[in-house]
């Protein structure tokens, strides 16, 4: 474990990854302190960058998103202005709710979420390679999700 962070900081970290709407005096309780203590070391873990934000998860199907594919993107020349590009490009296309750069024989894996295969399409000839730097794309359909989490391995932090 971090230095700066003790057992109650992560069980604090730990019930917020689960659950952030619950309350200052639920996270108090849970954690065997006072309100005014539990929200200060929340705050602490805020201004230390520890926690980067608190979101909301939706059901994808339920809003009609059905179609997820997981892209390999490569593009023509990985230059530093090309990649510069490119990250930029991808940050406001809301399509892609997650880009990574990886080793190997691409450049980029990308989470793309869309209505169907048809808007998809859509997406990869009017943005993905309408912006003319990329050399190959390989996409591969999601079947089914057997795991998917946004809770960080806090068991594992600083083993």
């Amino acid at each position: 474990m971090p230095e700066n962070l003790d057992e109650i900081d992560v069980q604090i970290l730990d019930l917020l990854q689960h659950d952030a709407s619950l309350s200052i005096a639920e996270i108090a309780e849970r954690v065997g302190l006072s309100s005014s203590p539990a929200w200060r070391r929340i705050e602490r873990l805020k201004k230390d960058g520890v926690i980067l934000r608190q979101v909301t998860l939706l059901d994808h199907e339920k809003l009609g998103l059905t179609f997820e594919v997981m892209a390999s993107v490569k593009l023509q020349l990985p230059t530093r202005e090309n990649l510069e590009r490119f990250e930029a490009a991808v940050a406001d296309w809301p399509e892609v709710v997650e880009c990574v750069s990886v080793t190997g024989a691409v450049d980029y894996m990308l989470r793309i979420i869309a209505r169907d295969i048809h808007a998809y399409d859509d997406f990869l000839r009017d943005k993905m390679l309408a912006l003319g730097l990329v050399s190959d794309v390989q996409s591969r359909i999601v079947i089914r999700v057997p795991k998917r989490t946004t809770a960080a391995p806090l068991s594992l932090a600083g083993a």
